[in-house]
């Protein structure tokens, strides 16, 4: 893995990437929006996670990139997809875990009419990593799963609107938790977002939640995550066996949107923005 040795280290240990720095930025993050862009023909009931999985694995090989997520930590897959009441990290090909509202006594990991899934992909580009995740459905989501995924969407839209020179990071996290708790749902505390540039995963810690005015100050050049989980239920979560996959306690449903952002003189740049506008669930109604 390549260190990220440009620009300056805060005191925060959060680096200050160059202007220059933007470009590569962006190549990386429009080939992981890309091959999301991709993959959601073929998210249908029926399909599979471990389909999806190959798709995306040929989608990473077919672009030029390298996928960041083979082989690290021992993960060996080039996706994480998870369904319904798994909140991140769900491992493609394996058994889809039962929530309270599943009634098809599935086996395996095919998808089935209702189920809704977050895919989240991140590739290396000329040493660049480009990190995001979005939202899919099969079939037809029932109408608490489609208000649950605006919600999670607008949360993550809210906290980048936060980001600009002189607020903090707190400032994101007190905007996502806010207007998600206004909705009667909970963001999720055991994950966050985090640094990104040269290396996968860097200072600072994005909380989704918090206090305004705390936490270290945004300055320009500044890359990083933001990528609220958003629960039905209650906030808490558990890590089953596998030691990777998270779900939510009380098996409620669980969303997440991620974008990679960096801090510009007056506000902020989405690497990871939809080629095709694909980024919301519902982008074929709109």
């Amino acid at each position: 893995m390549r260190h990220d040795t440009g620009g300056r280290l805060t005191r925060d240990g959060i680096r200050i990437h160059e202007p220059s720095d933007f470009d590569g930025m962006h190549k990386a993050g429009a080939v992981a929006a890309r091959i999301l862009d991709d993959v959601a023909p073929h998210v249908y009931p029926g399909q599979t996670t471990g389909g999806l999985e190959e798709i995306i694995r040929g989608a990473v090989e077919a672009s030029g990139a390298i996928s960041a997520t083979i082989g690290y930590k021992g993960y060996q897959h080039a996706s994480c997809i998870s369904v319904n009441h798994v909140v991140c990290h769900g491992i493609p090909g394996s058994k889809i875990p039962k929530w309270k509202n599943d009634s098809h006594g599935r086996t395996d990991d095919s998808l089935v009419d209702g189920d809704i899934l977050n895919i989240d992909v991140t590739v290396i580009v000329d040493g660049w990593y480009g990190d995001t995740s979005r939202m899919y459905v099969a079939g037809e989501p029932k109408a608490y799963a489609k208000r649950l995924m605006q919600v999670t969407h607008d949360s993550l839209m809210i906290g980048i609107e936060a980001v600009k020179p002189g607020n903090t990071f707190g400032d994101i996290g007190h905007a996502i938790q806010s207007y998600v708790e206004s909705h009667r749902m909970s963001v999720v505390r055991d994950f966050c977002g985090h640094g990104l540039g040269r290396v996968f995963h860097a200072p600072p810690n994005v909380l989704h939640y918090g206090r305004a005015g705390s936490g270290p100050r945004l300055e320009e050049g500044m890359f990083f995550t933001i990528e609220p989980m958003v629960n039905l239920g209650r906030p808490e979560t558990k890590v089953l066996k596998d030691e990777w996959t998270a779900i939510t306690r009380d098996k409620s449903l669980s969303a997440q949107y991620e974008h990679s952002v960096g801090v510009t003189a007056d506000g902020v740049e989405i690497f990871t923005l939809s080629p095709a506008g694909r980024f919301h669930p519902t982008w074929e109604e709109a």
